[in-house]
């Protein structure tokens, strides 16, 4: 999805085509008024909502800064919102991401983590999956002592269908290297994290 004509292998035509046979399906008429532009507008959301599979979030955090004075302690993000979609329904997945890591002799700007969310989160996603991405993408690239990520969302595709259970959010972590080995820094992030909490 990266230009507007089409996608590798698939022409946008046939993208389009694809909108109203499921318009047709859902038994409306692609053909009235309020429904001719949907297959274009339809188009162009998953442009947008799914632009992570144009992205490699590893090359957000390839620019990095040493003069941290030996800055050595947690650094964390905490509440990025972000969009996805479940890839079992296609629905959306909205919730925050929680990241934070031990540097060694190196700090990546934060927006630069925000963007690696964002990354993995612009495609079809299991919240399992997208949070362990998220982590190891930072362990990867940065080279910390640790990594830790998590993620709290609401899945529309069990608030609007299937069991209809609203207020409902899903919490995944992953946690890597000192975040995993030493309970006290484990704690220290979740304790930033759960402070976020109204």
């Amino acid at each position: 999805m990266t230009d507007d004509s089409s996608s590798p292998g698939v022409e946008r035509a046939d993208a389009e085509a694809a909108i109203r046979t499921l318009l047709r399906w859902a038994g409306e008429d692609p053909t009235r008024e309020g429904l001719l532009d949907t297959p274009r507008r339809v188009v162009d959301a998953y442009r947008d909502w799914f632009s992570g599979y144009a992205e490699d979030p590893a090359e957000y955090l390839r620019r990095t800064f040493e003069e941290v004075a030996g800055y050595d302690e947690l650094v964390v993000l905490r509440d990025i919102e972000f969009e996805s979609h479940c890839e079992h329904h296609m629905a959306p997945i909205i919730g925050r991401a929680h990241v934070g890591y031990l540097p060694t002799n190196k700090v990546v700007g934060i927006s630069k983590l925000a963007r690696v969310v964002e990354g993995f989160a612009r495609r079809f996603q299991v919240q399992e999956k997208l949070t362990a991405q998220i982590a190891h993408c930072i362990e990867d690239v940065l080279k910390p002592r640790g990594v830790g990520v998590v993620i709290e969302a609401a899945h529309q595709c069990m608030t609007t269908r299937g069991v209809h259970k609203t207020g409902v959010s899903m919490v995944t972590s992953q946690m890597l290297g000192e975040f995993r080995e030493d309970a006290r820094t484990r704690a220290e992030f979740l304790q930033f994290v759960m402070n976020t909490r109204r």
